[in-house]
């Protein structure tokens, strides 16, 4: 049985995420920071349903604490689906954004990216199969007012995945993206205007959660074997 991580596990779309990764047969290692208890509790909705999970939890900005937790992963065996799914968002126009807003939004979404994916890598191609999937944005690809860190973090995930990619293709393993646009996560009522969405969406709705995870699925299978190196929108034709 193939094993996937999926950081930001306990989040409304890491949660879709993980529990999708579980209906096609995997086991999901639904990580968390602080969110410990949420991330359980999508493990317990796995279990449930029949799927095998667990909750784990470090920090993917602590770099020592990243390789102490993914060592004792990799010995058990390789992870072979990742999920990069851990962000922030710490939102404010340029002028007025303060250095600790930019290190943090940066700091979870690339130097996560470097600290959860480097460890395990080494234990992925030693498998020759294995399956990278960045969660980005569309802000990633458009850019966006006030999210100046947001769209830097996001557009350096989609080249470092691009370079990946060219290093690992010959080992069976692919690396893509998959840059939402406005989606709905489940997590909190009225999340997004329904005049704004209609005005930013030419399918004037904002996406689903669950639709953001049958993309990844479909990444993670066998069937995407072909496909790497890219950037997927999933927006409603923002991009």
């Amino acid at each position: 049985m193939k094993r996937a991580l999926v950081t930001g596990g306990s989040g409304g779309l890491g949660s879709a995420i993980a529990q999708r990764l579980a209906q096609d047969g995997l086991e999901v290692l639904v990580h968390a920071n602080q969110g410990l208890e949420r991330a359980q509790a999508v493990v317990n909705r796995i279990l449930a349903a029949g799927g095998r999970a667990r909750a784990l939890r470090f920090d993917v900005t602590d770099r020592a604490a990243c390789a102490a937790a993914l060592a004792e992963l990799t010995d058990e065996g390789a992870v072979q689906v990742l999920v990069n799914n851990a962000g922030v968002h710490d939102d404010a126009v340029f002028p007025g954004m303060t250095g600790d807003q930019w290190d943090r939004v940066l700091d979870v979404s690339l130097n996560g990216f470097f600290n959860v994916t480097q460890p395990l890598m080494l234990p992925m191609i030693r498998t020759r199969w294995g399956r990278v999937i960045n969660i980005t944005s569309v802000a990633g690809v458009m850019g966006n007012r006030g999210q100046v860190n947001y769209s830097a973090a996001k557009a350096a995930l989609h080249a470092a995945g691009r370079s990946l990619a060219l290093e690992v293709a010959a080992r069976g393993i692919t690396v893509n993206a998959v840059a939402p646009g406005l989606i709905d996560s489940g997590m909190a009522e009225g999340q997004f205007d329904a005049a704004a969405v209609k005005q930013l969406v030419p399918m004037q709705r904002a996406g689903r959660a669950d639709e953001v995870a049958e993309l990844v699925a479909f990444l993670a299978s066998e069937r995407a074997g072909y496909i790497s190196g890219q950037v997927i929108g999933i927006n409603g034709a923002m991009a």
